[in-house]
């Protein structure tokens, strides 16, 4: 494919305006956190509200199971298994 470095003739310079550099850069920076769901999935969660309750709702349960595993498996400290 060739590359041409002309404007189409339909595009005038002047109609562009004048361009400022960095002008989107900090909004760049942040990044995005943007997700697509399948459709299956989209048809469950219609909005942003019902996938973010959905999320938040999973990671408490995962912090809870997580933090009850750590309970359990936790070993004696050498004092206690000395005393």
């Amino acid at each position: 494919m060739k590359k041409i470095e002309e404007m189409r003739a339909e595009y005038r310079r002047e109609d562009l305006g004048k361009g400022v550099r960095g002008k989107h850069y900090a909004e760049f920076e942040k990044g995005s956190n943007l997700v697509l769901l399948t459709p299956e999935l989209a048809k469950i969660f219609p909005s942003n509200d019902a996938v973010n309750a959905a999320l938040n709702s999973l990671v408490g349960v995962a912090r809870s199971v997580t933090s009850l595993n750590r309970r359990s498996t936790r070993t004696r400290t050498k004092a206690a298994r000395s005393g």
